[in-house]
């Protein structure tokens, strides 16, 4: 019988911590042969015995294979790991949490030393990585060539998303999200500080409150319509008017339960001045144009 002799591409991997020991642990188990790097050697010697071979120096690692992963605290993380390795030729894909500003000039040092380079933004916690139905993947920009290259490999321990050519789209994307789940953290808390003095069981609120927050996750799909057409009536249900005359109560109960709207004073403000340069027949979209400098 005809064995399966399809060969898995080596990877190197700089970075043992939770998530780096996942991505490690994912690529083992689909059979990539894999060269580990660690400051801290325990979490290379654990690989070791699962399969990994463990380099004693980040430049040992980087020379045994083309594709270089690197998973670090920050970016200057990326700058002492990498200093004096060679880097010709090589593949250097960077899933170290940085700002697109980063990703870009991170991405010209790696041309200047010789490398191609794509830059990653991890939308997932260790638990969903090799989980594909936890919803986790990556947003990667740089070389669109080298994304091909390599995109199975990268996609073994989470899905993958590419975003563009521009190295600095990947953390863009990835900040942009986080930023939305931030906002959507902020609202949930006054929704729970809200009840918090009341005999209301927290519990009986949280699926009420989840499926409030997903029958309005749509509306971004409008939101994106109205800032492409530059029409922000267009499909207009509750516009600006009608919803700044209703902070009022959402601020006054605040305030009758002992409850600080720090957390939404900034955005009603913002909706008020909207409103005062002319836009009560918009949707909220128009709140976007003032946080734009």
């Amino acid at each position: 019988m005809a064995q399966n002799t399809v060969e898995k591409t080596p990877v190197t991997l700089l970075g043992l911590g939770a998530m780096g020991t996942a991505l490690a642990r994912t690529w083992l188990a689909a059979g990539h042969p894999l060269t580990v790097w660690n400051r801290t050697p325990a979490h290379a010697t654990a690989l070791a015995a699962e399969g990994a071979g463990a380099a004693d120096t980040a430049a040992e690692a980087v020379a045994a294979n083309t594709l270089v992963v690197v998973c670090l605290l920050d970016d200057a993380s990326v700058d002492e790991v990498l200093a004096g390795t060679d880097l010709a030729d090589k593949d250097l894909v960077n899933l170290t949490t940085s700002t697109p500003a980063q990703a870009r000039a991170r991405a010209e040092w790696a041309r200047e030393r010789g490398a191609r380079y794509l830059d990653g933004g991890i939308m997932a916690v260790p638990p969903m990585i090799g989980v594909p139905e936890a919803g986790g993947y990556v947003f990667y920009s740089g070389s669109p060539e080298l994304f091909e290259r390599h995109r199975q490999t990268l996609g073994v321990p989470v899905g993958t998303t590419y975003v563009g050519e521009d190295a600095g789209f990947a953390a863009l994307h990835d900040v942009a999200l986080l930023s939305a789940m931030y906002g959507m953290f902020a609202g949930s808390a006054h929704a729970f500080a809200l009840i918090r003095k009341e005999d209301i069981d927290p519990a009986a609120l949280a699926p009420l409150l989840a499926d409030w927050l997903v029958a309005m996750a749509p509306a971004v799909h409008q939101t994106a319509d109205q800032l492409r057409s530059g029409d922000y009536t267009k499909g207009v249900v509750s516009n600006l008017a009608m919803q700044v005359a209703g902070t009022p109560t959402v601020l006054s109960t605040a305030e009758r339960q002992g409850v600080s709207p720090e957390l939404l004073s900034p955005y009603f403000e913002l909706m008020r001045r909207r409103l005062a340069e002319g836009g009560g027949e918009e949707d909220l979209t128009g709140v976007i144009d003032l946080l734009v400098h």
